[in-house]
């Protein structure tokens, strides 16, 4: 796959492709898939993911056959597309790719067209009663655009992807907001009075009804550690509500199982991931400020010992905003990752020496970043692994 179609994770913008021409032949030469299935189409900058694996993970445990389509993936393509959890299998993941190939299209099919192709024909072939589908970048233009959902559902916004999205958070909010459809409703995320009003302007032009998340107490138990993941759940109870209203049937049994279930029904990690307690390590894929400002507020509120972070990033990030969220006062273990798309250490040097960081280290491989990591931790310090999906990936 990633030697055969242009793909974002490898070569980076280049692979963007900003119309939704290409992915509709792709899926017409396959039967349109998508006119077929149910969706709840997710768009936003943090939290998509998060939002997407508990609302498939309640669906699941609801009784439903459930398709979920995510990425990047961690550690294998094939968690891209799963059902009920299981992943696509590669004999699968070939034989589509032989079919594509054979195609005589008159242009070169990107990686995440072919992969999200891949997704709506295995959900099709499989029956899925509802599918969960992340963008990949955006909304207006993402090739996850050509789908008609029963709900749309859009997480925060931050600013990302500057030179392909927009410079402002306005003009982001924009393209993410190009997942609304005429009539479908739209159920929006905690997030500033601005741009709950900039979406409800795109939403009445669209005759979309909006449904805002609210903070409301609940009794569920969740899982997972952070006060952000606490506003991703809201907007999930949101949606769910909204789907219940469309004759799924889910219990609040169903609901907390989900939560319980979430990694087995849908593989969900590296979102403040605890993998070893002595010292304390946790993984964490957030890679722009505002991911990161969040996860490092969590890492603040557990306050365990020393912090000591291991760090790599996509050369594609504003590093200069990045830096600007990282506490002055840790041990830095700046790092280089397998994905050709990684900062170099010059990058990551010239921008630590602008924020004169006290404590740094840098590394061409993750593993020796993580290791020189431990080593120089405490038992009862902290060791946070944070940057990049990729980053996670070599090392999870």
């Amino acid at each position: 796959m990633f030697e055969q179609f242009p793909s974002y994770q490898k070569i980076g913008s280049k692979a963007y492709k900003p119309t939704l021409e290409n992915i509709l032949t792709i899926t017409q030469r396959i039967n349109s898939p998508e006119k077929h299935l149910k969706f709840v189409h997710v768009a936003g900058s943090n939290g998509k993911g998060s939002t997407c694996s508990m609302l498939a993970s309640i669906l699941t445990e609801a009784g439903y056959k459930v398709g979920l389509f995510t990425s990047p993936h961690i550690s294998d393509f094939t968690e891209r597309i799963r059902i009920n959890g299981e992943c696509i299998s590669k004999e699968n993941v070939v034989s589509f790719i032989q079919r594509i190939k054979e195609e005589p299209f008159d242009f070169s099919p990107s990686f995440f067209e072919v992969t999200f192709a891949m997704a709506l024909d295995h959900f099709k072939e499989e029956n899925c009663d509802i599918c969960i589908i992340e963008t990949g970048l955006g909304g207006r233009l993402d090739a996850t655009n050509i789908i008609s959902p029963i709900l749309s559902v859009i997480t925060n916004i931050s600013l990302e992807h500057t030179n392909i999205l927009g410079e402002t958070i306005e003009e982001i909010a924009i393209e993410k907001a190009g997942i609304i459809k005429e009539n479908i409703p739209v159920a929006l995320g905690i997030m500033s009075k601005e741009l709950l009003e900039q979406f409800t302007t795109i939403s009445e032009e669209k005759n979309a009804k909006v449904y805002f998340t609210e903070l409301k107490n609940h009794s569920f138990s969740l899982p997972l550690l952070g006060e952000y993941q606490k506003d991703n759940f809201q907007l999930v109870l949101n949606a769910v509500h909204l789907l219940k209203s469309t004759d799924f049937s889910i219990s609040e049994e169903a609901i907390q199982k989900g939560l319980d279930r979430l990694n087995q029904n849908t593989g969900f990690a590296g979102r403040l991931h605890i993998v070893e307690k002595k010292p304390l390590v946790i993984m964490d894929v957030s890679h722009n400020s505002d991911g990161i400002k969040a996860t490092l507020s969590c890492i603040e509120e557990i306050n365990q010992g020393k912090l000591h972070i291991v760090f790599g990033s996509s050369s594609d990030k504003d590093l200069s905003t990045i830096f600007e969220e990282l506490p002055e006062n840790a041990n830095f273990f700046f790092t280089e990752f397998s994905n050709q798309r990684s900062s170099s250490i010059a990058s990551l040097k010239k921008e630590s020496e602008q924020n004169k960081f006290k404590n740094v280290a840098f590394f061409s491989n993750a593993q020796n970043a993580l290791e020189n990591a431990k080593l120089t931790a405490n038992q009862s310090d902290t060791v946070l692994v944070i940057g990049s999906f990729y980053l996670v990936g070599d090392l999870i």
